[in-house]
């Protein structure tokens, strides 16, 4: 049996004052409907991060898993880059 790909996301971290959980903000653009102007919208993933390395802007890819508590379902893949 094949399991389904899972979603990977690329996004910033804005917040890691929990044990071993790291919020990551995601930014995209998205085209008004009606007068055309890009918008940001901005969303927030709570992620498993094992080993606490994480920090405040670093640059983090997450995966998709099953759920770990109530609103934590994706895991740290790797950090891309560290803030600086």
């Amino acid at each position: 049996m094949e399991r389904n790909l899972r979603k990977e996301r690329i996004g910033v971290v804005t917040s890691n004052k929990m044990e071993k959980s790291i919020i990551v903000s995601i930014e995209r653009k998205v085209k008004h409907a009606l007068y055309g102007k890009f918008l940001k919208k901005t969303s927030k993933f709570v992620a498993h991060d094992e080993e606490n390395s994480c920090n405040e802007g670093d640059t983090v890819k997450i995966m998709e898993t099953r759920p770990l508590s109530k609103n934590k379902n994706w895991r740290l893949i790797e950090i891309i880059e560290r803030a600086k």
